[in-house]
Order: structure tokens, then C-alpha cells, then sequence
């Protein structure tokens, strides 16, 4: 294994020095070619083009031609420094990238360890760990893997409380701290997603598994753009807190709530644009809690409402000022069941015509 590496690494740099050497050579043959021009330029505005054997250059011509050689010599002399000046500097931030990547890894395998403590405190702290180094990682692939490390934690078991009475007082405890870290993690993606994308400790566009995740605290997704990647919440159960996404716009991404139970949870997508990409509901729960879409704009994409339950008074497509329209996107609501069609419009008139789905228990009786 080792002489292999070892021959692997002299065919890398026996490669990195031809490709060297073939630059220099085609630089070099590049400034031959124009100072082979500039030479016959010169001879032709000197009126020199029927030269022969008898013809007689005088002292300052030939000094000037002298002057001209050394120029491009110079000149072709400058240039292969500066490839040579170029390729240095492309190696030294290969290097460098390299060594931020090494040391990225150390890090990240030290975070990891705490993650897997038996210490609720230790874990808080790979929490963060793993937090900076999503946010400080040389590339987009090795930010994805924090993220995943992140969501993989909170998709573990869950454990319930078991009570505060004396006999499980130790148990409760232990409990609280591990709720800690958990929430501690949700509330780190909400804010790294809401900042823009292309921005400092940004995770917008990273890939999102959240499925089955028990969200028992309040997450703030406001104003957030999912324009690319993957958000799933698929089967997560939403039982306490709040979770915003109110003024959000879904323009690309594919955010999926399939399955997903939302008891005794309040989720408000106030004002949200769903102007692109794919928002799954099916099989969503709507029971305890409740979802307001009041002012939400569907003007574009797909949103699937399909095979959704829906208790009553718990899901609002209307608020105290305005209701949510639909304007040229596709929302179906087939198999759904429940009452949750008032206060969502479908707007008249408009270029790509709405296209909303019903259950035939919503439809008014036909006379």
C-alpha cells in the first residue's frame, strides 16, 4: 500500500511537471510566432521586403533590429515568469486547500466524539462544534456532511419524559439536558437558514433530513427562501412551540411535510409565496394544533394537499384581513378530509390560469 502511494504521488508530480513544461514550451513557441511577426512587420514598414544578398543594412537599423530582438526576448522571458508565477500560485492554494480540508477533518472527528458522549454538557458543546464548522467549511460538501451529523442526532430515538415524580427525578433531569441539546440543534438550522444565501453562515441550498423528527420547541423559518435542496419533515411530529414560516418563499426547493403530524403545534405560513419547486402535504395530520396560510400567494410550482387530514377550526387559508389565493399554481387537495377550504381563492384572469384540486365533500351540492 505504501509503494503504491508513494509511486501514486511521483506520477502526480512527474504529471504537474510535464503539464509545466508544455506551458512553458507553447509560451515559448507562442513568443517566437510574434517575434517572428514583429521582425517581418518592421521589415515592412522599413521597405525592406525585397532584401537580397547585396543589399547593405546601415549601423542604426541594424542596432534598431538588435534593440527589437532583445525586446521580445525580454518580453517572452516575462511572460514565462509569469506562467510560471501563475501555476506556483495555483499549487499554493491547492495546498492550501488541502490543509484547511485536513484540518477541517480533525476537527470535525474530535466534534463528532463529543456528540457521542454520555455528557449532555459535552454534547452541547460538539453541538456547536459542528455548528462552526459548517459555517467556517473549505466547500459545500463537507458543510452537507455537519449538517447531516446534526440531523442524523436528532432523528435518534426519542424519549419521553418520564415525569418529575421522585422516583424519576434523576431520569427527568437527564432527560432536560438531552432536550436541550436537541432544541439547541433546531434552533441552529432555523437561524443559519433564514440568513441569505451566498452570505456568511448561510445554509440555504444544503439538504435537510428531518424525517420523523420530534419538534417540540419554536423554530423560525420567516422570510426564508427554499430555492434549491431538499427539506424534509417527512413524519416529523410537530407537538409544541411554534414553527414560523411566514413571509417564506418557496421558489425551487422540494419541501415535503408528508406524513407529518401537527398536533398541538401552532405553524403559520402568513403571507408565504409558493412561486416554484414542490411542497408536499399528503398524508399530513392536521389535529390539536393549527396551521395558518392567511395572505399566502401559490403562484407557481405544485403544492399537494393529497390524502391530508383535517380537523376542524385548525387549518386557516383566511385571517382577520385577507385569505390566501392561488394565482397560477397547481394545490390539490384530492382524498383530503376535514373541512379546510375556506379563505382559499383562486384568482381570475390571470396569465398561467390556477389549478386547484377539491375533494368531492368540499364541492357545493349540485341543485
Amino acid at each position: 500500500m505504501t509503494s503504491r502511494r508513494r509511486s501514486r504521488s511521483l506520477n502526480e508530480r512527474e504529471l504537474r511537471l510535464w503539464r509545466v513544461g508544455r506551458t512553458l514550451g507553447l509560451t515559448f513557441a507562442a513568443a517566437v510566432l510574434v517575434a517572428g511577426g514583429v521582425f517581418y512587420g518592421l521589415v515592412v514598414l522599413l521597405d525592406f521586403q525585397e532584401i537580397d544578398t547585396t543589399a547593405k543594412l546601415d549601423a542604426k537599423t541594424l542596432f534598431d533590429l538588435v534593440k527589437l530582438s532583445f525586446g521580445v526576448v525580454a518580453g517572452a522571458g516575462a511572460l514565462v515568469a509569469l506562467v510560471v508565477a501563475y501555476r506556483r500560485q495555483c499549487v499554493d492554494e491547492a495546498g492550501a486547500h488541502r490543509e484547511a480540508t485536513r484540518l477541517h477533518t480533525e476537527r470535525f472527528s474530535q466534534a463528532v466524539d463529543k456528540l457521542g458522549s454520555d455528557s449532555p454538557a459535552v454534547r452541547l458543546g460538539g453541538v456547536h462544534a459542528l455548528a462552526g464548522l459548517a459555517d467556517d467549511a473549505p466547500d459545500n460538501n463537507l458543510r452537507q456532511t455537519c449538517i447531516d451529523v446534526l440531523c442524523a442526532y436528532l432523528q435518534l430515538p426519542y424519549t419521553p419524559d418520564p415525569g418529575n415524580d421522585p422516583t424519576h427525578q434523576d431520569e427527568h433531569h437527564h432527560y432536560l439536558a438531552l432536550r436541550k441539546v436537541r432544541h439547541t440543534i433546531l434552533r441552529l438550522i432555523s437561524d443559519h437558514y433564514q440568513r441569505p444565501r451566498e452570505t456568511h453562515r448561510s445554509w440555504q441550498g444544503c439538504d435537510f433530513d428531518l424525517d420523523g423528527v420530534t419538534i417540540d420547541c419554536d423554530m423560525d423559518f420567516s422570510g426564508a427562501t427554499f430555492s434549491d435542496g431538499l427539506v424534509s419533515f417527512g413524519g416529523a411530529t410537530f407537538s409544541g412551540g411554534m414553527v414560523f414560516f411566514g413571509g417564506a418563499t418557496f421558489s425551487g426547493a422540494s419541501v415535503y411535510f408528508e406524513d407529518a403530524t401537527l398536533s398541538g403545534t401552532m405553524v403559520r405560513f402568513d403571507r408565504a409565496t409558493f412561486s416554484g419547486g414542490y411542497t408536499n402535504f399528503g398524508g399530513a395530520t392536521f389535529s390539536g394544533g393549527t396551521v395558518f396560510f392567511g395572505g399566502a400567494v401559490f403562484s407557481g410550482g405544485t403544492v399537494d394537499f393529497n390524502g391530508a387530514a383535517f380537523s376542524s377550526e385548525t387549518v386557516y387559508f383566511d385571517d382577520l384581513t385577507d385569505g390566501a389565493t392561488c394565482s397560477g399554481a397547481r394545490v390539490s387537495f384530492r382524498n383530503a378530509s376535514g373541512s379546510a377550504r375556506n379563505g382559499l381563492l383562486a384568482t381570475v384572469g390571470t396569465p398561467v390560469p390556477a389549478e386547484i384540486h377539491f375533494p368531492s365533500i368540499w364541492l357545493p351540492p349540485v341543485p
